[in-house]
């Protein structure tokens, strides 16, 4: 069963002669999935190679012009899958933009810090980033009633919505695939390409997150659990925010010296994964945790919305020492958008001290009722 998916016509609009377009996003996530679809309705001649192929590495890896003209052959468009596995790939890629006219590039890759440092430089001016991330709301729903949106609400909240996850119906196989991917893929970029050589401590970091969801985290006191430094513990986080395990979202202050600013906050990508690392797979009415789930939920499905209707948005939340708070503050075009985030019916009013500072601010409090509108 295919899901469509909404990145698919952003790569259809982005692609261009001349160009590169780079995919970034975890494993599994479906970007290969993706490329398979876009290659169907291609009409192009096509070349279709893995980063992973010794000989396909060997030839993309040459800097030789003769070599990489050679490699392209009569195709119109060369199409890279897990491009990051590809020594020095964003300067090979330019020569062939450089040398090779017309030609049309798509790059994929699951470890963003590797290509971005590889491909970045070499390529500005000539690419075009595109982010993916487990199956958002919105694609889920074309092939959804709403009835079923709404009964398969816990199940989300539990077991996330990576796309085997979505298309399993049974809670064992879909517990044994999430544990799988913890097990082999969650950091094996990270141990791959940043010279890690163990993962002990990247498990039991984002342990410690998981339970953080929706509050401030200091390095310092996680170093002081994981017996590292400060440095080491932010480090960490920075590699598992590159590698589309976490999300970082910083402080908002532009008047108040008592706003919080120094520390951040930290949200899974996907929910089910954060789930796994903690073996927390019980129903929503036996967990004292529901509320860090929907907050979790509700965040990681507006920055997919954000990413796949190109909507331009630095987000941030809002506190203040004396504990009034905004889950979620969007600044887009230079407009401030508060939500406060409840699994609850409670009324939540807004903050007084954010009505005075930000007169001109939006404020919405994302409830089941709404939840909707908001990320789809």
């Amino acid at each position: 069963m295919y899901i469509p998916q909404r990145q698919l016509k952003n790569l259809k609009k982005a692609l261009r002669a001349n160009r590169a377009v780079v995919i970034y996003g975890p494993r599994r996530c479906g970007k290969t999935t993706l490329l398979n679809h876009f290659l169907k309705e291609n009409k192009k001649k096509h070349l279709l190679v893995s980063g992973e192929d010794i000989f396909v590495q060997e030839q993309l890896s040459s800097q030789s012009i003769e070599k990489l003209i050679s490699f392209v052959g009569g195709n119109r468009l060369l199409v890279i899958d897990e491009a990051q596995k590809i020594k020095n790939i964003g300067i090979n890629l330019k020569l062939i933009i450089d040398h090779i006219k017309g030609i049309e590039i798509i790059a994929t890759g699951s470890s963003a810090f590797d290509l971005a440092k590889n491909i970045g430089e070499p390529l500005t001016g000539r690419k075009i980033t595109l982010k993916m991330y487990p199956l958002s709301q919105m694609e889920i729903m074309e092939l959804e009633q709403p009835h079923e949106t709404s009964a398969n609400l816990e199940s989300r909240l539990i077991y996330g919505s990576y796309p085997e996850i979505v298309i399993t119906k049974d809670n064992k196989e879909r517990k044994r695939y999430l544990k799988e991917v913890v097990s082999s893929y969650l950091y094996k970029d990270i141990l791959e390409l940043d010279g890690l050589k163990h993962s002990d401590k990247l498990v039991r970091l984002l342990q410690l997150i998981a339970f953080q969801i929706g509050k401030e985290v200091s390095f310092s006191e996680l170093g002081t659990q994981l017996l590292i430094s400060k440095n080491t513990a932010e480090r960490y986080l920075d590699l598992l925010e590159k590698a589309f395990v976490v999300y970082r979202i910083g402080g908002f202050s532009r008047n108040l010296r008592k706003e919080i600013t120094k520390n951040s906050r930290y949200y899974f990508y996907d929910i089910g994964i954060r789930n796994a690392l903690i073996n927390n797979f019980n129903t929503i009415t036996s967990r004292d945790d529901v509320g860090m789930l929907w907050e979790n939920y509700i965040v990681s499905e507006r920055i997919k919305k954000q990413e796949y209707n190109q909507i331009s948005s630095n987000n941030y939340f809002w506190r203040t020492y004396d504990q009034k708070e905004i889950d979620l503050v969007e600044e887009r075009r230079g407009a401030l958008y508060g939500y406060e985030i409840k699994w609850g019916k409670n009324r939540q009013k807004k903050p007084l001290e954010w009505t005075k500072t930000y007169k001109n601010a939006k404020y919405q409090v994302i409830t089941k009722d709404s939840y909707l509108e908001f990320i789809t």
